[in-house]
């Protein structure tokens, strides 16, 4: 016998292209998830976002002020979306992330520029996503002296030589010291319950298939919806008790604060724990081995790693990857347990963030629930 056989290598290749051609999910897989990756990094990342949502509480409406609002107009910094009639408003908006930015001009603005009391302007930031706020909190200052000088002539053209004639104070609210951890950490729960979550689930009941017990179950008077179900709900008490350690970790190592209602984020948890069990059991209905559930589950978990906001700043990324981004489930609960744990949310708070998670819920539901009567067939 010969060492090297070609036509021992020809057979064992063959047959490899066979298994290939047969196990079209795998080979979905590995062109798929490159693909992905290469769209996602090289078109919806950006980590140095433009075109922020901002708004204006203008008690001064003098040429001066309007100028400066002018200037932010037009920096890619900036995208002014209307006034606010007082703090109440714009610190409403900032809570429920309607806005990143709020620029305050006091009552009296101009009159203090013109007897040279350099007053300060306010500009309140979101920064519970440092890395959102970080480049226009930066370029603010510059954005106004810039805007300042086709107005400082007549009674204010002594200031034009020197420094601006007014200040600009930066209040970083939701997380004043701008820790990453603060921002991190609340997100975190979000991508580690989809992970565990939807992977095990998945794997759990693709692996009941492979052993031939499903079977043995389908021949059972049970219903598709109780299957569901009382595969689901074990899982839930995991999603428990990992949540449980979270929350201990992100207090004592951390020092993440949570300020909010805790039935608020008890509410939002269930709901996002069921989206995600619900998820798996889908991708069980598609998938027909254990590794091909593994594949499938890591191609949904990673857009929710690097299109909900996680990793990089949601408001940086162009329109079309918001748009994927809003169908994620963890972009909305990431959303919800920032608002309850750094910006005291309740429940009026996330309501929003429910409703998405509810919506998204129906759709994975009744999509899994189809599929396996489907296969059930």
């Amino acid at each position: 016998m010969t060492w090297f056989s070609p036509s021992r290598f020809g057979a064992v290749l063959v047959k490899e292209f066979i298994q290939m051609r047969r196990d079209r999910v795998t080979f979905g897989m590995m062109i798929g998830v490159p693909v992905m990756q290469l769209l996602l990094f090289g078109y919806a990342i950006n980590t140095d976002p433009r075109h922020l949502i901002t708004y204006v509480e203008m008690a001064d409406t003098g040429p001066v002020s309007r100028a400066i609002v002018e200037g932010m107009r037009q920096s890619d910094y900036f995208d002014v979306q209307g006034i606010v009639t007082g703090p109440a408003e714009g610190d409403r908006l900032l809570r429920d992330g309607r806005a990143n930015f709020v620029l305050v001009i006091p009552e009296g603005f101009e009159r203090d520029v013109v007897r040279g009391l350099s007053p300060d302007l306010l500009l309140a930031a979101d920064a519970s996503d440092p890395a959102a706020v970080g480049g226009p909190v930066g370029a603010i200052q510059s954005i106004a002296d810039t805007a300042m000088r086709d107005v400082l002539q007549g009674p204010l053209a002594y200031a034009a030589p020197g420094p601006a004639p007014f200040g600009v104070s930066v209040h970083r609210q939701f997380n004043a010291e701008g820790r990453t951890a603060t921002n991190i950490v609340p997100g975190l729960l979000a991508i580690i319950l989809s992970m565990t979550l939807t992977l095990i689930t998945s794997v759990a009941i693709v692996r009941e298939s492979e052993r031939g017990t499903m079977e043995t179950l389908i021949a059972t008077p049970v219903r598709s919806v109780e299957v569901m179900l009382g595969k689901i709900i074990p899982y839930v008490f995991v999603g428990y008790i990992q949540t449980l350690i979270f929350l201990a970790a992100s207090k004592y190592l951390f020092d993440v604060p949570f300020l909010g209602s805790p039935l608020a984020f008890f509410l939002g948890f269930n709901l996002y724990v069921v989206v995600n069990l619900a998820l798996g059991f889908l991708i069980s209905t598609l998938a027909r081995t254990q590794m091909q559930a593994m594949q499938i589950s890591f191609f949904t978990i990673l857009p929710s790693i690097l299109l909900s906001g996680f990793m990089f700043p949601f408001a940086g990324m162009p329109h079309w990857a918001q748009v994927l981004g809003t169908a994620i489930p963890a972009t909305h609960f990431l959303r919800l347990t920032r608002k309850v744990m750094l910006k005291a949310g309740a429940m009026p708070d996330i309501a929003p963030d429910m409703g998405a998670l509810a919506l998204i819920m129906a759709v994975i539901v009744t999509a899994a629930l189809l599929r396996y009567r489907q296969t059930l067939d």
